[in-house]
């Protein structure tokens, strides 16, 4: 086993590691608040087709074909003062939340078919300039130290930051149906975001004096208008378009400057290493294909895209059982239930993060993602009890333990991604972590997107109808629920099986970071 000393010069800085985690959040705003905030406005307010919408999401996948490879290339093969990736980090980071609000910057009259190429062009664009962030970003991570198990530390770290910026894909849609939106124009933003201060001033020191006086009913009651956030009464929408343009600008600022914290803080532990023994540069036709031919890369590959098709799924049919289901087709009310599942999932996704890392270094990466994809299973078979239009506050739970487990899926397979890179460069000889980043990115945009396509297909076969508001069919809500349910144990199920054929023991990695360093030196 390895010495104390060596392990200690390994770990790296709790300031470094909330660092590096807050740039997570560019990573999940810049790819996932559009796919779940679209529906509510381009289908639920706009009333555009969910098959045009769920198109427009897949073919932008086009553009990630070409700028996920090629921004994994340009860091791994960039030599400048500031490193391989940083630079790439603060000008992404800039760009992605400039033109976050894009987005949504469309009319509210077009016809179906100007609303989608506009969906496509400009989120096949807006995906471009996040791969130029997110590319070096998750290339980072794998080099900040080269111990087993503190990288499953800096990954935990990282997983639980995401779960506090999580509940800003939640609040979107609270935000932007909120009632203080009704009758709203451009012109009277920044009245209606004052009144939105002025009720959350209110609304947070009477959820406190609740807590402490331990006032349940009043507690239950203040929790039902988040922050303050009122729902429309039912069949009345806001200017939800308006909405998520607001929003969308507030998050648009706070990333640009999350990418100058990362920036000016996290360093590159492997790049004088690299300078000094003059690496060979990767070859752009390795990014994506050669990686494949790496045998421990495979089954990780596996479970990645298991999980990710199965739960691509999750936010919209969740967010439709939560609307239709349990709400009744009261969308604004609907967001607000959203909304403190968000919570939920933020408070307990943290705990998970926390507890997976904890099992992983008792019993190893193999054995706690084990327990992850089979404690994944039971909390989806669950929900089909916990979705109850009678006891709406049940979805707390669904909302809860899906993070709690899914925190543990990816703080565990992001730590095995850095011994994969680790095994690659001891086969092979050079660091590619932006070639490994790219490919598994993609796939899982892949996996992703083409589980967004089927879920706009699902919808549109099982009868949904948003005209129909809540007076969907039996049959639909059926199929929507069994659905949310069913389809993430099929990917868990497969995961299961793949991690069966992953190779690389604690033993085993220590054996190559011990060849490595004989070679090149200790980074």
């Amino acid at each position: 086993m390895q010495s104390s000393v060596q392990a200690n010069t390994d770990r790296i800085s709790p300031f470094t590691k909330i660092a590096y985690g807050i740039g997570s959040a560019n990573d999940m705003w810049g790819n996932w608040l559009y796919p779940g905030l679209v529906w509510t406005v381009f289908n639920m307010y706009l009333g555009v087709s969910p098959f045009l919408i769920s198109l427009a999401l897949t073919l932008r996948l086009i553009s990630d074909a070409i700028t996920d490879p090629l921004f994994g290339w340009l860091s791994d093969n960039t030599r400048t003062r500031f490193g391989r990736r940083r630079p790439f980090i603060l000008v992404g980071s800039l760009l992605s939340g400039l033109c976050l609000p894009v987005l949504f910057m469309a009319g509210d009259n077009w016809t179906d078919m100007a609303y989608f190429w506009y969906m496509l062009l400009t989120s096949a664009v807006y995906m471009a300039i996040v791969s130029s962030f997110n590319m070096p970003y998750q290339s980072l991570g794998p080099e900040l130290t080269p111990d087993y198990n503190e990288r499953t530390s800096v990954y935990s770290y990282k997983a639980a930051i995401q779960k506090i910026f999580e509940v800003a894909l939640f609040a979107a849609g609270a935000f932007s149906t909120a009632k203080v939106w009704q009758s709203a124009t451009v012109a009277d933003v920044p009245e209606r975001l004052g009144q939105m201060f002025n009720n959350f001033a209110q609304w947070l020191p009477a959820i406190l004096g609740s807590l402490f006086t331990f006032n349940t009913e009043q507690l239950a009651a203040l929790a039902a208008t988040p922050f303050g956030w009122e729902a429309s009464p039912e069949g009345e929408l806001p200017n939800v378009l308006l909405g998520a343009q607001v929003y969308t600008s507030i998050l648009g600022v706070i990333m640009m400057i999350i990418g100058i914290v990362v920036f000016f803080t996290v360093k590159e532990r492997n790049y004088e290493k690299l300078i000094k023994n003059n690496t060979t540069r990767v070859k752009i036709t390795e990014t994506l294909g050669s990686v494949l031919k790496c045998a421990p890369f495979r089954p990780q590959l596996v479970m990645a895209i298991a999980y990710a098709l199965g739960t691509s799924m999750l936010g919209t049919l969740g967010l439709y059982a939560t609307n239709y289901y349990v709400c009744q087709g009261n969308i604004s009310e609907g967001a607000l239930w959203n909304f403190g599942m968000g919570l939920a999932g933020m408070v307990l996704g943290f705990t998970g993060a926390v507890f997976y890392a904890f099992l992983s270094n008792k019993r190893g990466k193999t054995s706690a993602m084990r327990w992850v994809q089979i404690s994944a299973i039971a909390v989806f078979i669950a929900s089909w009890w916990l979705y109850n239009p009678d006891v709406k506050w049940l979805q707390f739970f669904v909302a809860g333990f899906i993070a709690f487990t899914g925190a543990g899926f990816w703080v565990i397979l992001s730590s095995i991604g850095a011994d994969v890179v680790d095994y690659d460069e001891w086969e092979n000889g050079n660091r590619r972590e932006g070639a490994f980043s790219a490919c598994t990115s993609y796939i899982l945009k892949c996996g992703m997107v083409l589980g967004t396509l089927a879920t706009g297909s699902i919808l549109s076969f099982v009868g949904f109808d948003a005209a129909l508001g809540g007076d969907q069919s039996e049959s639909t809500i059926f199929w929507i629920r069994f659905l949310f349910a069913a389809i993430p144990i099929i990917g868990l199920v497969v995961a299961l099986v793949a991690l069966k054929r992953f190779p690389l023991s604690q033993e085993k990695m220590l054996s190559i970071r011990q060849d490595l360093e004989s070679r090149r030196g200790k980074v």
